[in-house]
Protein backbone atom coordinates (compact mmCIF):
# COMPACT_ATOMS: atom_id res chain seq x y z
CA UNK A 1 0.00 0.00 0.00
CA UNK A 2 1.12 3.37 -1.07
CA UNK A 3 1.13 6.17 1.68
CA UNK A 4 0.89 9.73 1.00
CA UNK A 5 0.81 13.17 3.14
CA UNK A 6 -2.30 14.72 2.92
CA UNK A 7 -1.78 18.34 1.37
CA UNK A 8 1.04 20.16 3.78
CA UNK A 9 -0.57 19.10 6.80
CA UNK A 10 1.99 16.49 7.85
CA UNK A 11 -0.92 13.62 7.84
CA UNK A 12 0.43 10.20 6.01
CA UNK A 13 -2.81 8.31 4.51
CA UNK A 14 -3.28 5.67 2.29
CA UNK A 15 -3.80 6.30 -1.29
CA UNK A 16 -7.21 4.05 -1.14
CA UNK A 17 -9.62 5.39 1.92
CA UNK A 18 -12.31 3.28 3.08
CA UNK A 19 -15.53 5.01 2.59
CA UNK A 20 -18.91 4.60 4.12
CA UNK A 21 -21.61 6.23 2.32
CA UNK A 22 -24.40 3.90 1.91
CA UNK A 23 -22.86 1.57 3.49
CA UNK A 24 -21.52 0.79 7.22
CA UNK A 25 -23.90 1.11 9.90
CA UNK A 26 -26.88 1.31 7.05
CA UNK A 27 -26.62 -0.71 3.78
CA UNK A 28 -24.54 -3.60 4.85
CA UNK A 29 -25.37 -5.54 7.89
CA UNK A 30 -22.96 -5.07 10.95
CA UNK A 31 -21.01 -8.59 10.88
CA UNK A 32 -20.01 -8.21 6.80
CA UNK A 33 -19.43 -4.14 7.76
CA UNK A 34 -16.37 -5.66 10.39
CA UNK A 35 -15.40 -8.00 8.08
CA UNK A 36 -14.51 -5.24 5.60
CA UNK A 37 -12.97 -2.87 8.19
CA UNK A 38 -10.16 -6.13 9.17
CA UNK A 39 -9.77 -6.60 5.54
CA UNK A 40 -9.06 -2.81 4.94
CA UNK A 41 -6.15 -3.20 7.81
CA UNK A 42 -4.81 -6.34 6.64
CA UNK A 43 -4.33 -4.23 3.10
CA UNK A 44 -2.57 -1.56 4.39
CA UNK A 45 -5.51 0.87 4.36
CA UNK A 46 -5.13 3.49 7.39
CA UNK A 47 -7.40 5.74 6.14
CA UNK A 48 -11.37 5.78 6.70
CA UNK A 49 -13.99 8.55 5.72
CA UNK A 50 -17.38 8.94 7.15
CA UNK A 51 -19.65 11.92 7.90
CA UNK A 52 -22.70 12.49 10.26
CA UNK A 53 -25.63 12.57 7.80
CA UNK A 54 -24.36 8.88 6.50
CA UNK A 55 -27.42 7.07 8.04
CA UNK A 56 -27.95 10.06 10.04
CA UNK A 57 -25.10 9.23 12.63
CA UNK A 58 -25.58 5.37 12.22
CA UNK A 59 -22.06 5.06 10.09
CA UNK A 60 -19.96 7.08 12.85
CA UNK A 61 -21.61 4.77 15.30
CA UNK A 62 -20.89 1.84 13.75
CA UNK A 63 -17.06 2.76 13.11
CA UNK A 64 -16.59 3.99 16.82
CA UNK A 65 -17.76 0.68 18.22
CA UNK A 66 -15.53 -1.25 15.23
CA UNK A 67 -12.67 0.84 15.85
CA UNK A 68 -12.54 0.64 19.58
CA UNK A 69 -10.19 -1.56 20.11
CA UNK A 70 -7.43 -0.59 18.12
CA UNK A 71 -4.99 1.88 18.65
CA UNK A 72 -6.10 5.46 17.65
CA UNK A 73 -2.71 5.99 16.14
CA UNK A 74 -3.09 3.02 13.69
CA UNK A 75 -5.77 4.88 11.93
CA UNK A 76 -6.20 8.31 10.42
CA UNK A 77 -10.05 9.09 10.90
CA UNK A 78 -12.10 11.52 8.43
CA UNK A 79 -15.67 12.97 9.30
CA UNK A 80 -17.97 15.71 7.95
CA UNK A 81 -20.75 17.92 8.80
CA UNK A 82 -23.38 20.44 6.74
CA UNK A 83 -26.01 18.21 5.87
CA UNK A 84 -29.12 18.03 7.90
CA UNK A 85 -29.00 16.13 10.96
CA UNK A 86 -32.62 17.44 12.38
CA UNK A 87 -34.99 20.34 11.05
CA UNK A 88 -32.61 22.67 12.65
CA UNK A 89 -29.26 21.07 12.76
CA UNK A 90 -27.54 21.74 9.75
CA UNK A 91 -24.60 23.80 8.01
CA UNK A 92 -21.49 25.52 8.87
CA UNK A 93 -22.46 28.32 11.89
CA UNK A 94 -20.22 28.23 14.59
CA UNK A 95 -23.05 26.90 17.02
CA UNK A 96 -23.59 23.90 14.39
CA UNK A 97 -19.50 23.30 13.80
CA UNK A 98 -19.38 23.10 17.77
CA UNK A 99 -22.30 20.57 18.36
CA UNK A 100 -21.89 18.61 15.34
CA UNK A 101 -17.96 17.96 16.56
CA UNK A 102 -19.17 16.80 19.83
CA UNK A 103 -21.80 14.59 19.02
CA UNK A 104 -19.67 13.22 16.01
CA UNK A 105 -16.93 12.46 18.34
CA UNK A 106 -19.43 11.05 21.34
CA UNK A 107 -20.43 8.73 18.32
CA UNK A 108 -16.84 7.81 16.93
CA UNK A 109 -16.11 7.09 20.72
CA UNK A 110 -12.43 9.29 20.12
CA UNK A 111 -11.29 12.70 21.57
CA UNK A 112 -10.53 13.89 18.05
CA UNK A 113 -10.77 13.66 14.28
CA UNK A 114 -7.79 13.80 12.29
CA UNK A 115 -9.94 15.62 9.17
CA UNK A 116 -13.10 17.39 9.83
CA UNK A 117 -14.29 18.69 6.60
CA UNK A 118 -17.31 20.42 5.48
CA UNK A 119 -19.72 18.45 3.30
CA UNK A 120 -20.70 21.23 1.07
CA UNK A 121 -20.51 24.49 1.27
CA UNK A 122 -23.13 26.81 3.05
CA UNK A 123 -24.15 30.15 1.41
CA UNK A 124 -26.42 30.98 4.66
CA UNK A 125 -23.39 31.64 7.02
CA UNK A 126 -20.49 34.18 6.62
CA UNK A 127 -17.06 32.28 5.81
CA UNK A 128 -15.47 34.13 8.49
CA UNK A 129 -17.55 32.84 10.80
CA UNK A 130 -17.57 29.41 9.63
CA UNK A 131 -13.65 29.63 9.03
CA UNK A 132 -12.92 30.40 12.79
CA UNK A 133 -15.35 28.09 14.38
CA UNK A 134 -12.99 25.41 12.32
CA UNK A 135 -9.87 26.76 13.62
CA UNK A 136 -11.54 26.83 17.10
CA UNK A 137 -12.33 22.70 16.69
CA UNK A 138 -8.08 22.56 15.74
CA UNK A 139 -7.15 24.59 18.34
CA UNK A 140 -9.32 22.55 21.03
CA UNK A 141 -7.24 19.35 19.45
CA UNK A 142 -10.92 18.15 18.27
CA UNK A 143 -9.46 17.74 14.97
CA UNK A 144 -5.96 17.90 13.61
CA UNK A 145 -7.01 19.63 10.02
CA UNK A 146 -9.64 20.28 7.94
CA UNK A 147 -10.76 19.94 4.67
CA UNK A 148 -14.09 20.75 2.16
CA UNK A 149 -15.98 18.86 -0.25
CA UNK A 150 -17.39 19.94 -3.82
CA UNK A 151 -16.55 24.02 -2.97
CA UNK A 152 -16.46 26.33 -6.11
CA UNK A 153 -13.03 27.71 -6.95
CA UNK A 154 -14.04 30.81 -6.04
CA UNK A 155 -15.50 29.72 -2.47
CA UNK A 156 -11.52 27.81 -1.84
CA UNK A 157 -9.96 31.09 -3.04
CA UNK A 158 -12.37 32.78 0.02
CA UNK A 159 -11.29 30.51 2.29
CA UNK A 160 -7.50 30.79 1.60
CA UNK A 161 -7.42 34.21 1.74
CA UNK A 162 -8.70 34.28 5.38
CA UNK A 163 -5.58 32.06 6.41
CA UNK A 164 -4.29 33.19 8.42
CA UNK A 165 -5.27 34.02 10.78
CA UNK A 166 -7.71 30.31 10.38
CA UNK A 167 -6.37 27.54 10.12
CA UNK A 168 -5.43 26.51 6.04
CA UNK A 169 -7.68 23.86 4.72
CA UNK A 170 -5.56 20.88 3.77
CA UNK A 171 -8.16 18.66 1.78
CA UNK A 172 -10.32 18.74 -0.54
CA UNK A 173 -12.77 16.15 -1.75
CA UNK A 174 -14.39 16.18 -5.57
CA UNK A 175 -16.24 13.68 -7.47
CA UNK A 176 -13.44 12.44 -9.70
CA UNK A 177 -12.79 9.41 -11.84
CA UNK A 178 -12.04 8.75 -15.70
CA UNK A 179 -16.15 9.77 -16.40
CA UNK A 180 -16.30 12.76 -14.50
CA UNK A 181 -12.97 14.65 -14.45
CA UNK A 182 -14.92 18.58 -13.38
CA UNK A 183 -12.42 19.18 -10.53
CA UNK A 184 -9.31 19.01 -12.89
CA UNK A 185 -10.18 22.22 -14.29
CA UNK A 186 -9.89 24.69 -11.33
CA UNK A 187 -10.34 22.96 -8.20
CA UNK A 188 -7.23 20.80 -8.51
CA UNK A 189 -4.67 23.76 -9.84
CA UNK A 190 -6.15 25.95 -6.66
CA UNK A 191 -5.69 22.98 -4.51
CA UNK A 192 -2.15 22.33 -5.81
CA UNK A 193 -0.88 25.96 -5.63
CA UNK A 194 -1.86 25.92 -1.89
CA UNK A 195 -0.60 22.35 -0.12
CA UNK A 196 -4.23 21.07 -0.53
CA UNK A 197 -4.37 17.34 -1.11
CA UNK A 198 -7.44 15.66 -3.14
CA UNK A 199 -9.59 12.91 -1.35
CA UNK A 200 -11.38 11.65 -4.49
CA UNK A 201 -14.70 10.08 -4.16
CA UNK A 202 -16.72 7.89 -6.81
CA UNK A 203 -13.34 7.01 -8.60
CA UNK A 204 -15.27 3.76 -10.15
CA UNK A 205 -18.23 6.37 -11.05
CA UNK A 206 -20.90 4.60 -8.84
CA UNK A 207 -19.48 0.87 -9.70
CA UNK A 208 -20.08 1.67 -13.32
CA UNK A 209 -15.83 1.63 -14.26
CA UNK A 210 -15.71 -1.87 -12.75
CA UNK A 211 -18.15 -3.04 -15.75
CA UNK A 212 -20.15 -4.83 -14.06
CA UNK A 213 -23.07 -3.04 -16.07
CA UNK A 214 -23.64 -4.16 -19.30
CA UNK A 215 -25.13 -2.27 -22.30
CA UNK A 216 -28.78 -3.72 -23.17
CA UNK A 217 -28.41 -6.17 -20.40
CA UNK A 218 -30.61 -6.37 -17.24
CA UNK A 219 -29.38 -4.38 -14.40
CA UNK A 220 -27.29 -6.81 -11.86
CA UNK A 221 -29.62 -8.05 -9.01
CA UNK A 222 -28.78 -6.56 -5.80
CA UNK A 223 -26.79 -3.96 -7.14
CA UNK A 224 -26.71 -0.40 -6.60
CA UNK A 225 -28.10 0.41 -9.78
CA UNK A 226 -31.40 -1.33 -8.62
CA UNK A 227 -31.66 0.07 -4.88
CA UNK A 228 -32.99 3.26 -3.43
CA UNK A 229 -29.80 5.12 -4.04
CA UNK A 230 -29.82 4.30 -8.31
CA UNK A 231 -30.82 8.35 -8.87
CA UNK A 232 -26.89 9.15 -7.63
CA UNK A 233 -25.56 7.12 -10.78
CA UNK A 234 -28.39 7.54 -13.60
CA UNK A 235 -25.95 9.48 -15.47
CA UNK A 236 -23.16 6.81 -15.71
CA UNK A 237 -25.64 3.93 -17.04
CA UNK A 238 -26.70 5.14 -20.60
CA UNK A 239 -25.71 2.95 -23.13
CA UNK A 240 -23.04 4.81 -24.84
CA UNK A 241 -21.27 5.33 -21.42
CA UNK A 242 -21.92 1.57 -20.79
CA UNK A 243 -20.52 0.36 -24.30
CA UNK A 244 -17.23 2.61 -24.18
CA UNK A 245 -16.51 1.09 -20.86
CA UNK A 246 -16.88 -2.24 -22.03
CA UNK A 247 -14.30 -1.53 -24.69
CA UNK A 248 -11.64 -0.50 -21.62
CA UNK A 249 -11.36 -4.34 -20.94
CA UNK A 250 -8.80 -4.66 -23.58
CA UNK A 251 -6.44 -2.13 -21.76
CA UNK A 252 -7.02 -4.18 -18.50
CA UNK A 253 -6.31 -6.89 -20.24
CA UNK A 254 -2.95 -5.43 -21.37
CA UNK A 255 -2.33 -3.91 -17.74
CA UNK A 256 -2.72 -7.28 -16.06
CA UNK A 257 -5.13 -6.10 -13.90
CA UNK A 258 -9.45 -5.51 -13.70
CA UNK A 259 -11.79 -3.15 -14.85
CA UNK A 260 -11.89 -1.41 -11.57
CA UNK A 261 -8.20 -1.52 -10.51
CA UNK A 262 -7.50 -0.22 -14.12
CA UNK A 263 -9.83 3.14 -13.03
CA UNK A 264 -8.90 3.40 -9.14
CA UNK A 265 -4.89 3.50 -10.91
CA UNK A 266 -5.76 5.83 -13.61
CA UNK A 267 -6.98 7.93 -10.63
CA UNK A 268 -3.87 7.86 -8.77
CA UNK A 269 -1.48 8.43 -10.97
CA UNK A 270 -3.24 12.17 -11.88
CA UNK A 271 -1.69 15.34 -10.90
CA UNK A 272 -2.57 16.21 -6.88
CA UNK A 273 -4.60 13.60 -5.90
CA UNK A 274 -4.10 12.14 -2.79
CA UNK A 275 -6.07 9.27 -1.60
CA UNK A 276 -9.17 7.65 -3.37
CA UNK A 277 -12.06 6.60 -1.52
CA UNK A 278 -13.53 3.48 -2.15
CA UNK A 279 -16.65 1.71 -0.58
CA UNK A 280 -17.31 -2.17 -0.39
CA UNK A 281 -19.81 -4.61 0.89
CA UNK A 282 -17.49 -7.91 1.04
CA UNK A 283 -14.03 -8.06 2.16
CA UNK A 284 -13.25 -9.78 -1.54
CA UNK A 285 -14.19 -5.99 -3.09
CA UNK A 286 -11.90 -4.44 -0.84
CA UNK A 287 -9.10 -6.81 -1.20
CA UNK A 288 -9.33 -5.77 -5.19
CA UNK A 289 -9.87 -2.35 -4.81
CA UNK A 290 -6.82 -1.96 -2.27
CA UNK A 291 -4.09 -3.66 -4.81
CA UNK A 292 -5.01 -0.85 -7.13
CA UNK A 293 -2.43 1.38 -5.36
CA UNK A 294 0.44 -0.75 -6.04
CA UNK A 295 -0.07 -1.04 -9.67
CA UNK A 296 2.55 0.09 -12.15
CA UNK A 297 0.54 0.32 -15.40
CA UNK A 298 2.23 1.90 -17.95
CA UNK A 299 1.35 5.69 -18.54
CA UNK A 300 0.64 4.84 -22.20
CA UNK A 301 -2.35 2.55 -21.07
CA UNK A 302 -3.17 4.80 -18.44
CA UNK A 303 -4.01 7.74 -21.53
CA UNK A 304 -5.39 4.97 -23.45
CA UNK A 305 -7.99 4.31 -21.52
CA UNK A 306 -8.77 7.86 -20.79
CA UNK A 307 -9.39 8.26 -24.41
CA UNK A 308 -11.44 5.84 -24.80
CA UNK A 309 -14.07 7.17 -22.37
CA UNK A 310 -12.95 11.22 -23.51
CA UNK A 311 -16.22 11.22 -26.09
CA UNK A 312 -18.80 10.21 -23.52
CA UNK A 313 -17.39 11.34 -20.26
CA UNK A 314 -20.34 13.43 -18.07
CA UNK A 315 -17.84 16.05 -17.26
Amino acid sequence: MQYRQLGDSGIEVSAICLGSWLTYGAGVDDSAGRACIDASFDAGINFIDTANVYGRGAAESFLGDVLKGRPRDSYVLATKLFFPMTESDKGLSAAQVAKQIDASLTRLQTDHVDLYQCHRYDPDTPLEETMEALSAVVRSGKARAIGFSEWAPEQIEAALALAPPSVKFVSSQPQYSLLYRRAEKRVIPISIANGIGQIVWSPLAQGVLSGKYRPGAALPEGSRATSDDAHYMQQFLTGPVLEAVQSLKSVADKAGCSLAQLAIAWVLAQPGITSAIVGASRPDQLRETARAADLAIDPALLAEAAAILEGVRIS
